[in-house]
Protein backbone atom coordinates (compact mmCIF):
# COMPACT_ATOMS: atom_id res chain seq x y z
CA UNK A 1 0.00 0.00 0.00
CA UNK A 2 1.30 3.17 -1.14
CA UNK A 3 2.09 5.92 1.92
CA UNK A 4 -0.93 7.99 0.29
CA UNK A 5 -3.28 5.23 1.27
CA UNK A 6 -2.30 5.01 5.12
CA UNK A 7 -4.09 7.01 6.73
CA UNK A 8 -3.65 6.30 10.28
CA UNK A 9 -0.94 8.15 12.77
CA UNK A 10 0.55 8.09 16.23
CA UNK A 11 -2.73 9.70 17.93
CA UNK A 12 -5.12 7.64 16.68
CA UNK A 13 -3.43 4.24 17.08
CA UNK A 14 -2.83 5.35 20.36
CA UNK A 15 -6.92 5.92 20.61
CA UNK A 16 -7.16 2.96 19.29
CA UNK A 17 -5.64 0.86 21.53
CA UNK A 18 -6.47 2.72 24.73
CA UNK A 19 -10.54 2.24 22.86
CA UNK A 20 -9.96 -1.11 22.35
CA UNK A 21 -8.67 -1.98 25.83
CA UNK A 22 -11.39 0.33 27.90
CA UNK A 23 -14.83 -0.52 26.96
CA UNK A 24 -16.95 -2.57 29.08
CA UNK A 25 -14.88 -4.39 31.54
CA UNK A 26 -14.14 -1.51 33.77
CA UNK A 27 -17.92 -0.84 34.84
CA UNK A 28 -18.60 -4.56 35.67
CA UNK A 29 -15.48 -5.46 37.41
CA UNK A 30 -15.30 -3.80 40.48
CA UNK A 31 -18.66 -6.14 41.62
CA UNK A 32 -16.23 -9.41 40.33
CA UNK A 33 -13.48 -8.27 42.66
CA UNK A 34 -15.25 -7.30 45.68
CA UNK A 35 -14.93 -10.15 47.34
CA UNK A 36 -11.17 -9.71 47.36
CA UNK A 37 -10.95 -6.54 49.30
CA UNK A 38 -7.03 -4.29 49.12
CA UNK A 39 -6.07 -8.00 47.94
CA UNK A 40 -7.39 -7.08 44.34
CA UNK A 41 -4.96 -4.53 44.05
CA UNK A 42 -2.08 -7.42 44.22
CA UNK A 43 -3.97 -9.24 40.84
CA UNK A 44 -3.93 -5.69 39.66
CA UNK A 45 -0.78 -4.87 39.52
CA UNK A 46 0.26 -8.41 38.11
CA UNK A 47 -2.20 -8.18 35.75
CA UNK A 48 -1.08 -4.60 34.76
CA UNK A 49 2.36 -5.73 34.68
CA UNK A 50 1.99 -9.16 32.49
CA UNK A 51 0.17 -6.33 30.15
CA UNK A 52 2.88 -4.21 29.88
CA UNK A 53 5.08 -6.90 29.29
CA UNK A 54 3.17 -8.41 26.57
CA UNK A 55 2.78 -4.64 24.98
CA UNK A 56 6.39 -4.53 25.20
CA UNK A 57 7.23 -7.94 23.27
CA UNK A 58 4.77 -6.66 20.80
CA UNK A 59 5.85 -3.28 20.69
CA UNK A 60 9.88 -5.36 19.66
CA UNK A 61 8.57 -7.32 17.12
CA UNK A 62 6.27 -4.72 15.27
CA UNK A 63 9.96 -2.71 14.47
CA UNK A 64 11.64 -5.82 13.69
CA UNK A 65 8.79 -6.98 11.09
CA UNK A 66 6.19 -4.16 9.98
CA UNK A 67 4.17 -6.55 8.20
CA UNK A 68 0.58 -5.73 8.73
CA UNK A 69 -1.71 -9.06 10.76
CA UNK A 70 -0.22 -8.24 14.40
CA UNK A 71 0.80 -11.74 16.04
CA UNK A 72 0.23 -13.67 12.83
CA UNK A 73 3.00 -11.93 11.21
CA UNK A 74 5.32 -13.08 13.75
CA UNK A 75 3.95 -16.45 14.17
CA UNK A 76 4.17 -16.87 10.51
CA UNK A 77 7.97 -15.45 10.65
CA UNK A 78 9.20 -17.67 13.20
CA UNK A 79 7.32 -20.87 12.83
CA UNK A 80 5.74 -20.99 8.81
CA UNK A 81 2.63 -21.58 7.75
CA UNK A 82 0.71 -23.88 9.59
CA UNK A 83 1.48 -21.94 13.22
CA UNK A 84 0.83 -18.66 11.31
CA UNK A 85 -2.67 -20.03 10.23
CA UNK A 86 -3.31 -21.23 13.72
CA UNK A 87 -2.86 -17.82 15.19
CA UNK A 88 -4.40 -15.91 12.77
CA UNK A 89 -7.71 -18.30 12.84
CA UNK A 90 -7.51 -18.01 16.67
CA UNK A 91 -6.89 -13.78 16.60
CA UNK A 92 -10.14 -13.35 13.85
CA UNK A 93 -12.54 -15.62 15.77
CA UNK A 94 -11.19 -13.47 19.04
CA UNK A 95 -12.12 -10.61 17.41
CA UNK A 96 -15.13 -11.32 16.12
CA UNK A 97 -16.50 -12.92 19.20
CA UNK A 98 -15.45 -10.07 21.31
CA UNK A 99 -17.56 -7.71 19.07
CA UNK A 100 -20.48 -9.52 19.97
CA UNK A 101 -19.16 -9.27 23.77
CA UNK A 102 -18.94 -5.32 23.28
CA UNK A 103 -21.98 -5.11 21.31
CA UNK A 104 -24.24 -6.82 24.36
CA UNK A 105 -22.38 -5.07 26.38
CA UNK A 106 -23.15 -1.58 24.78
CA UNK A 107 -26.93 -3.13 24.83
CA UNK A 108 -26.62 -3.18 28.61
CA UNK A 109 -25.47 0.10 29.26
CA UNK A 110 -28.04 1.69 27.28
CA UNK A 111 -30.62 -0.49 29.10
CA UNK A 112 -29.54 1.61 32.27
CA UNK A 113 -30.14 4.95 30.60
CA UNK A 114 -33.06 3.48 28.65
CA UNK A 115 -34.42 0.91 30.10
CA UNK A 116 -37.01 0.13 26.91
CA UNK A 117 -34.40 0.21 24.98
CA UNK A 118 -33.77 -3.85 26.85
CA UNK A 119 -36.99 -4.24 28.34
CA UNK A 120 -37.15 -7.92 26.25
CA UNK A 121 -34.32 -10.10 25.01
CA UNK A 122 -35.03 -9.70 21.46
CA UNK A 123 -34.91 -5.80 21.93
CA UNK A 124 -31.41 -6.10 23.64
CA UNK A 125 -30.64 -7.86 20.66
CA UNK A 126 -31.60 -6.38 18.39
CA UNK A 127 -29.77 -2.89 19.99
CA UNK A 128 -26.22 -5.02 19.83
CA UNK A 129 -27.17 -5.75 16.58
CA UNK A 130 -27.52 -1.84 14.99
CA UNK A 131 -24.44 -0.97 17.14
CA UNK A 132 -22.68 -3.43 15.96
CA UNK A 133 -23.56 -2.32 11.93
CA UNK A 134 -23.42 1.31 12.88
CA UNK A 135 -19.46 0.25 13.34
CA UNK A 136 -19.68 -1.65 10.68
CA UNK A 137 -21.00 1.41 8.32
CA UNK A 138 -18.21 3.60 9.78
CA UNK A 139 -15.57 1.18 8.83
CA UNK A 140 -16.55 0.77 5.13
CA UNK A 141 -16.62 4.63 4.94
CA UNK A 142 -12.61 4.32 5.19
CA UNK A 143 -10.07 3.73 7.73
CA UNK A 144 -9.47 7.30 8.37
CA UNK A 145 -12.86 7.93 9.38
CA UNK A 146 -12.65 4.89 11.65
CA UNK A 147 -9.36 6.36 12.95
CA UNK A 148 -11.59 9.82 13.84
CA UNK A 149 -14.15 8.36 15.42
CA UNK A 150 -11.82 6.23 17.83
CA UNK A 151 -10.23 9.73 18.94
CA UNK A 152 -13.47 11.57 19.71
CA UNK A 153 -15.30 8.07 21.60
CA UNK A 154 -11.69 6.92 23.08
CA UNK A 155 -11.38 11.24 24.68
CA UNK A 156 -15.30 10.89 25.59
CA UNK A 157 -15.21 8.03 28.00
CA UNK A 158 -11.44 8.37 29.10
CA UNK A 159 -11.49 12.11 30.48
CA UNK A 160 -14.90 11.30 32.93
CA UNK A 161 -13.06 7.73 33.73
CA UNK A 162 -10.29 9.92 34.83
CA UNK A 163 -12.24 12.35 36.51
CA UNK A 164 -14.18 10.10 38.63
CA UNK A 165 -11.35 8.16 39.92
CA UNK A 166 -9.43 11.15 40.95
CA UNK A 167 -12.85 12.78 42.43
CA UNK A 168 -13.84 9.47 43.95
CA UNK A 169 -10.65 9.51 46.04
CA UNK A 170 -11.89 11.31 48.17
CA UNK A 171 -14.89 9.54 49.15
CA UNK A 172 -12.86 6.57 49.38
CA UNK A 173 -13.42 4.31 53.06
CA UNK A 174 -10.23 2.72 54.30
CA UNK A 175 -12.66 -0.06 55.92
CA UNK A 176 -14.03 -0.95 52.58
CA UNK A 177 -10.48 -2.45 52.56
CA UNK A 178 -10.03 -4.50 55.81
CA UNK A 179 -9.15 -7.18 55.85
CA UNK A 180 -6.63 -6.76 53.56
CA UNK A 181 -7.55 -10.00 52.21
CA UNK A 182 -11.45 -10.76 52.72
CA UNK A 183 -11.73 -14.01 50.87
CA UNK A 184 -9.94 -16.59 53.13
CA UNK A 185 -8.38 -17.65 50.59
CA UNK A 186 -4.46 -18.00 50.32
CA UNK A 187 -2.65 -14.79 48.81
CA UNK A 188 -1.35 -16.61 45.80
CA UNK A 189 -5.03 -17.99 44.99
CA UNK A 190 -6.24 -14.72 45.33
CA UNK A 191 -3.44 -13.10 42.53
CA UNK A 192 -4.41 -15.78 40.42
CA UNK A 193 -8.29 -15.01 40.55
CA UNK A 194 -7.78 -11.64 40.33
CA UNK A 195 -5.68 -11.57 37.28
CA UNK A 196 -8.23 -13.88 35.45
CA UNK A 197 -11.25 -11.81 35.85
CA UNK A 198 -9.00 -8.68 34.82
CA UNK A 199 -7.83 -10.36 31.79
CA UNK A 200 -10.45 -9.35 29.93
CA UNK A 201 -10.01 -5.62 30.29
CA UNK A 202 -6.17 -6.11 29.15
CA UNK A 203 -7.48 -7.63 25.95
CA UNK A 204 -6.77 -5.26 23.14
CA UNK A 205 -2.98 -3.99 23.86
CA UNK A 206 -1.95 -5.59 20.70
CA UNK A 207 -4.08 -3.68 18.41
CA UNK A 208 -1.93 -0.98 17.13
CA UNK A 209 0.12 -4.00 15.26
CA UNK A 210 -2.63 -5.07 13.32
CA UNK A 211 -3.50 -2.83 10.96
CA UNK A 212 -0.17 -1.64 10.33
CA UNK A 213 -0.18 -1.60 6.68
CA UNK A 214 -2.48 1.25 7.18
CA UNK A 215 -0.38 3.08 9.89
CA UNK A 216 1.90 6.39 8.87
CA UNK A 217 5.78 5.04 10.09
CA UNK A 218 4.79 2.11 11.35
CA UNK A 219 8.00 1.12 12.92
CA UNK A 220 7.87 4.20 14.59
CA UNK A 221 4.23 4.73 15.57
CA UNK A 222 3.00 1.41 16.29
CA UNK A 223 5.87 0.62 19.45
CA UNK A 224 5.11 4.03 21.04
CA UNK A 225 1.33 3.91 20.23
CA UNK A 226 1.68 0.40 22.14
CA UNK A 227 3.05 1.02 25.31
CA UNK A 228 1.65 4.75 25.64
CA UNK A 229 -1.58 3.12 25.06
CA UNK A 230 -1.09 0.15 27.35
CA UNK A 231 0.07 2.59 30.39
CA UNK A 232 -2.74 5.08 30.33
CA UNK A 233 -5.62 2.14 29.58
CA UNK A 234 -4.29 0.00 32.28
CA UNK A 235 -4.13 2.96 35.28
CA UNK A 236 -7.30 4.49 33.98
CA UNK A 237 -9.25 1.36 34.59
CA UNK A 238 -6.95 0.16 37.74
CA UNK A 239 -7.69 3.48 39.46
CA UNK A 240 -11.20 3.87 38.54
CA UNK A 241 -11.93 -0.17 39.58
CA UNK A 242 -9.99 0.62 43.02
CA UNK A 243 -11.95 3.81 43.91
CA UNK A 244 -15.66 2.25 43.34
CA UNK A 245 -14.79 -0.81 45.74
CA UNK A 246 -13.37 1.90 48.18
CA UNK A 247 -16.82 4.07 47.78
CA UNK A 248 -19.68 0.81 48.27
CA UNK A 249 -20.20 -0.87 51.08
CA UNK A 250 -19.57 -4.50 50.40
CA UNK A 251 -23.28 -6.11 50.33
CA UNK A 252 -24.04 -3.48 47.45
CA UNK A 253 -20.90 -4.15 45.86
CA UNK A 254 -21.71 -7.76 45.44
CA UNK A 255 -24.97 -7.53 44.15
CA UNK A 256 -24.84 -4.35 41.72
CA UNK A 257 -24.73 -4.73 37.96
CA UNK A 258 -23.41 -1.23 37.51
CA UNK A 259 -21.36 -0.66 40.74
CA UNK A 260 -19.57 2.36 38.77
CA UNK A 261 -22.93 3.72 38.38
CA UNK A 262 -24.34 3.20 41.62
CA UNK A 263 -20.87 4.55 43.62
CA UNK A 264 -21.37 8.16 41.36
CA UNK A 265 -25.57 7.80 42.18
CA UNK A 266 -24.88 7.32 45.84
CA UNK A 267 -22.00 9.59 46.08
CA UNK A 268 -23.15 12.67 43.75
CA UNK A 269 -26.98 12.19 43.60
CA UNK A 270 -29.16 10.70 40.78
CA UNK A 271 -28.01 12.53 37.39
CA UNK A 272 -24.44 11.25 38.47
CA UNK A 273 -25.13 7.79 38.12
CA UNK A 274 -26.86 8.57 34.87
CA UNK A 275 -23.84 10.07 33.39
CA UNK A 276 -21.86 7.25 35.11
CA UNK A 277 -24.17 5.20 32.40
CA UNK A 278 -24.33 7.69 29.47
CA UNK A 279 -20.60 7.09 29.48
CA UNK A 280 -20.02 3.48 30.04
CA UNK A 281 -22.03 3.53 26.66
CA UNK A 282 -20.23 5.53 25.18
CA UNK A 283 -16.94 3.62 26.25
CA UNK A 284 -18.81 -0.04 24.86
CA UNK A 285 -19.33 1.64 21.63
CA UNK A 286 -16.10 3.11 21.17
CA UNK A 287 -14.75 -0.17 22.04
CA UNK A 288 -16.73 -1.59 19.26
CA UNK A 289 -15.73 0.60 16.57
CA UNK A 290 -12.00 0.20 17.55
CA UNK A 291 -12.67 -3.74 16.99
CA UNK A 292 -14.79 -3.81 14.08
CA UNK A 293 -11.91 -1.80 12.25
CA UNK A 294 -9.28 -4.77 13.39
CA UNK A 295 -11.86 -7.42 12.21
CA UNK A 296 -11.23 -6.48 8.77
CA UNK A 297 -7.69 -6.01 9.19
CA UNK A 298 -7.18 -9.38 10.70
CA UNK A 299 -7.91 -11.66 7.66
CA UNK A 300 -6.44 -9.52 5.38
CA UNK A 301 -2.97 -10.87 6.07
CA UNK A 302 -3.57 -14.46 5.80
CA UNK A 303 -5.43 -14.14 3.11
CA UNK A 304 -2.87 -12.24 1.09
CA UNK A 305 -0.60 -15.18 2.04
CA UNK A 306 -2.69 -17.85 0.91
CA UNK A 307 -3.82 -19.06 4.30
CA UNK A 308 -7.44 -17.30 4.01
CA UNK A 309 -9.39 -17.41 1.62
CA UNK A 310 -8.04 -14.68 -1.31
CA UNK A 311 -11.72 -13.07 -1.03
CA UNK A 312 -10.69 -11.48 2.31
CA UNK A 313 -7.85 -9.47 0.47
CA UNK A 314 -10.18 -7.94 -1.76
CA UNK A 315 -10.27 -4.12 -1.18
CA UNK A 316 -12.94 -1.16 -1.81
CA UNK A 317 -11.61 2.04 -3.68
CA UNK A 318 -11.16 3.10 0.43
CA UNK A 319 -8.58 0.57 0.85
CA UNK A 320 -10.87 -1.41 3.08
CA UNK A 321 -11.23 -5.41 3.01
CA UNK A 322 -14.79 -4.88 3.10
CA UNK A 323 -15.38 -8.81 2.50
CA UNK A 324 -13.57 -9.51 5.62
CA UNK A 325 -15.47 -6.97 7.45
CA UNK A 326 -18.85 -8.16 6.69
CA UNK A 327 -18.41 -11.93 6.75
CA UNK A 328 -16.99 -11.12 10.52
CA UNK A 329 -19.57 -8.90 11.74
CA UNK A 330 -22.09 -11.42 10.18
CA UNK A 331 -20.64 -14.30 12.59
CA UNK A 332 -21.02 -11.72 15.26
CA UNK A 333 -24.27 -10.92 14.62
CA UNK A 334 -25.35 -14.67 14.14
CA UNK A 335 -24.00 -15.45 17.41
CA UNK A 336 -25.65 -12.41 19.36
CA UNK A 337 -28.98 -13.25 17.25
CA UNK A 338 -28.00 -17.43 18.35
CA UNK A 339 -27.80 -16.93 21.96
CA UNK A 340 -30.44 -14.04 22.53
CA UNK A 341 -32.81 -15.40 24.58
CA UNK A 342 -30.54 -15.94 27.33
CA UNK A 343 -30.52 -12.80 29.75
CA UNK A 344 -27.90 -9.81 29.01
CA UNK A 345 -25.16 -11.05 31.66
CA UNK A 346 -25.45 -14.60 30.56
CA UNK A 347 -25.05 -13.81 26.97
CA UNK A 348 -22.14 -11.44 27.87
CA UNK A 349 -20.14 -13.95 29.92
CA UNK A 350 -20.97 -16.94 27.45
CA UNK A 351 -19.32 -13.59 24.27
CA UNK A 352 -16.04 -13.26 26.60
CA UNK A 353 -15.59 -17.26 27.60
CA UNK A 354 -15.29 -17.80 23.94
CA UNK A 355 -13.23 -14.50 23.10
CA UNK A 356 -10.79 -14.88 25.59
CA UNK A 357 -10.17 -18.30 24.82
CA UNK A 358 -9.44 -17.33 21.38
CA UNK A 359 -6.76 -14.83 22.25
CA UNK A 360 -4.39 -16.55 24.59
CA UNK A 361 -3.11 -18.31 22.21
CA UNK A 362 -1.72 -15.85 19.63
CA UNK A 363 -0.23 -14.13 22.81
CA UNK A 364 1.82 -16.89 23.97
CA UNK A 365 2.64 -17.60 20.44
CA UNK A 366 4.04 -14.19 20.08
CA UNK A 367 6.34 -14.74 22.75
CA UNK A 368 7.59 -17.24 21.46
CA UNK A 369 8.08 -16.22 17.95
CA UNK A 370 10.36 -12.98 19.52
CA UNK A 371 12.69 -15.37 21.50
CA UNK A 372 13.10 -17.55 18.05
CA UNK A 373 13.64 -14.50 15.90
CA UNK A 374 15.10 -12.27 18.34
CA UNK A 375 17.83 -14.80 19.55
CA UNK A 376 20.68 -12.09 20.34
CA UNK A 377 18.84 -9.48 22.18
CA UNK A 378 20.06 -8.05 25.32
CA UNK A 379 19.61 -9.87 29.32
CA UNK A 380 16.63 -7.17 30.03
CA UNK A 381 14.76 -8.11 26.90
CA UNK A 382 14.86 -11.64 27.64
CA UNK A 383 13.97 -11.30 31.45
CA UNK A 384 10.55 -8.95 29.93
CA UNK A 385 10.20 -11.72 27.42
CA UNK A 386 10.24 -14.25 30.21
CA UNK A 387 7.95 -12.36 32.60
CA UNK A 388 5.61 -12.27 29.52
CA UNK A 389 5.94 -15.64 28.73
CA UNK A 390 5.39 -16.79 32.57
CA UNK A 391 2.29 -14.53 32.61
CA UNK A 392 0.89 -15.92 29.00
CA UNK A 393 0.80 -19.37 30.65
CA UNK A 394 -0.43 -18.50 33.87
CA UNK A 395 -3.58 -16.87 32.60
CA UNK A 396 -4.02 -19.47 29.97
CA UNK A 397 -4.06 -22.17 33.20
CA UNK A 398 -5.67 -19.84 34.99
CA UNK A 399 -8.69 -19.34 32.78
CA UNK A 400 -10.24 -22.79 33.57
CA UNK A 401 -10.80 -26.06 32.10
CA UNK A 402 -13.95 -24.82 30.01
CA UNK A 403 -11.93 -21.96 28.70
CA UNK A 404 -9.52 -24.38 27.55
CA UNK A 405 -11.91 -26.87 25.98
CA UNK A 406 -13.57 -23.99 24.18
CA UNK A 407 -9.75 -22.95 22.65
CA UNK A 408 -9.78 -26.48 21.28
CA UNK A 409 -12.81 -26.36 19.63
CA UNK A 410 -11.98 -23.40 17.78
CA UNK A 411 -8.92 -24.93 16.61
CA UNK A 412 -10.72 -27.86 15.18
CA UNK A 413 -13.06 -25.62 13.77
CA UNK A 414 -10.36 -23.60 11.73
CA UNK A 415 -8.89 -27.35 10.22
CA UNK A 416 -11.16 -28.03 7.03
CA UNK A 417 -10.13 -24.11 6.51
CA UNK A 418 -6.53 -25.03 6.80
CA UNK A 419 -6.48 -27.85 4.69
CA UNK A 420 -8.57 -26.38 1.71
CA UNK A 421 -6.08 -23.31 1.30
CA UNK A 422 -3.34 -25.59 1.07
CA UNK A 423 -5.09 -28.10 -1.21
CA UNK A 424 -6.51 -25.18 -3.32
CA UNK A 425 -2.56 -23.74 -3.24
CA UNK A 426 -1.12 -26.87 -4.32
CA UNK A 427 -3.95 -27.11 -7.16
CA UNK A 428 -2.79 -23.66 -8.91
CA UNK A 429 0.45 -24.38 -8.90
CA UNK A 430 0.47 -27.37 -10.57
Amino acid sequence: MSRSRRALGLWMLIALVIGNIIGSGVFVLPAALAPFGAASLLGWGISLGGALMLAMVYAWLSQMIPNHGGAYAYARRAFGDRVGFIVAWSYWVCVWSANAAIAVAFAGSLGSVWPAATATPLRSALCALGALWICTAVSLAGVREAGRTAIVLTLLKLVPLVVFGLLGLGWVHASAFEPFNSSGLPLVSVASSVAALTLWAFLGLESATVPTDVVIDPQRTVPRATIIGVTIAGLATMLACTVVIGMLPADVLHTSAAPMAEAARRTWGAWAGMAIGVVATVSCFGALNGWVLLQAQTTLAAAEDDLFPACFARLDKRGTPWIGLLVSSVLASALIASNYSRTLVALFTFTILLSTAATLIPYLVTVLAWWRIDSTARTWRRLVAIGALAFSVWALIGTGAETLLWGAVLLLAGLPIYLWQRYAVKKRRS
